[in-house]
């Protein structure tokens, strides 16, 4: 987390120099940096889940091929999981706000914020294992509705994990 940070103010000496001048400015610019950064975080996080979402994609093609159309359904439900999952956080509100923003972010809930994001790629680790257990099992069909089941309440969790985010950015629950 601290690299993307980083990553966003490495470059920024003149934006410094012109901080020294001006009261208030260092802070106005160390809220945009959190923000910049709180975005690049998300997408990052988005393109690990569009990846899981391929898989999951290809994985269906794989039940079709061998014959396991009986599971394509709950195939499916993961895949509308990870893909809702995805278009939230691609789309959710930055972690930071500004002067003249509806919502105002405190220190407090920014780290809850990055909490939460981190804990995406530990989901992402989780899910990208579920797949690789659906794999396996594809030609068990004893196996393979546990693997599955299992998948689909990964993805689960992390919609359910965003909307927690959500109240903490919000106050409120996500619709």
């Amino acid at each position: 987390m601290g690299n993307l940070f980083d990553r966003v103010t490495g470059d920024q000496d003149f934006v410094k120099k012109l901080g020294s001048y001006i009261p208030g400015f260092k802070g106005y610019i160390e809220r945009q940096n959190r923000r910049a950064a709180d975005k690049l975080l998300r997408e990052t996080v988005a393109d690990r889940f569009e990846e899981l979402w391929k898989r999951t994609s290809a994985l269906q093609t794989d039940l079709i091929t061998q014959g396991g159309i009986a599971f394509l359904d709950d195939m499916e439900k993961a895949a509308i999981q990870l893909r809702t999952f995805i278009d939230k956080i691609r789309t959710a509100t930055y972690g930071y706000s500004g002067f003249f923003d509806a919502v105002k972010i405190n220190e407090d809930e920014l780290a809850q914020l990055y909490a939460f994001d981190t804990a995406f790629f530990d989901m992402a680790e989780q899910i990208g294992r579920a797949l690789d257990n659906v794999e396996t099992t594809l030609s068990d069909e004893a196996g393979l509705p546990a693997a599955i089941r299992n998948l689909i309440s990964l993805a689960r969790q992390a919609t359910d994990t965003f909307n927690r985010r959500y109240e903490v950015l919000t106050g409120s629950e996500e619709k």
